[in-house]
């Protein structure tokens, strides 16, 4: 039997911050929310918030890339601004839609698409 997928996981100083942007920048729905662990999912995605046990693991750059098709990028882009992220370049126009990279909570990075 092959291994099944759980979750996605990553260290944040604050899970809830972290879970409230995902929640409302990304439209994740929160399962489960507390000061130290948190579960989000959006599609098949699940996504586990825990929080850091020192600053050294983030001083350390341990990050992720989420990469999330979106139906308007630019009013994602604002949302996520409003929360914290900070574009990390500009968003680009490709042949194949828009494209954007973003520096967010604890310098984990998000990849938004927007199709042609």
């Amino acid at each position: 039997m092959a291994a099944s997928f759980k979750w996605v996981l990553q260290l944040h100083r604050d899970v809830p911050r972290a879970a409230r942007f995902y929640s409302q920048g990304l439209d994740f729905t929160v399962s489960v929310c507390t000061l130290r662990w948190a579960e989000l999912e959006a599609g098949p995605l699940k996504l586990a918030l825990m929080q850091a046990s020192s600053d050294h693991v983030m001083e350390k750059g341990y990050s992720s890339l989420l990469s999330f098709t979106v139906a308007d990028i630019n009013n994602t882009v604002t949302k996520l601004m409003a929360l914290g992220a900070a574009l990390d370049g500009p968003i680009k126009y490709e042949i194949h839609g828009k494209v954007a990279a973003m520096r967010c909570l604890d310098g984990h990075m998000v990849g938004l698409h927007e199709p042609a």
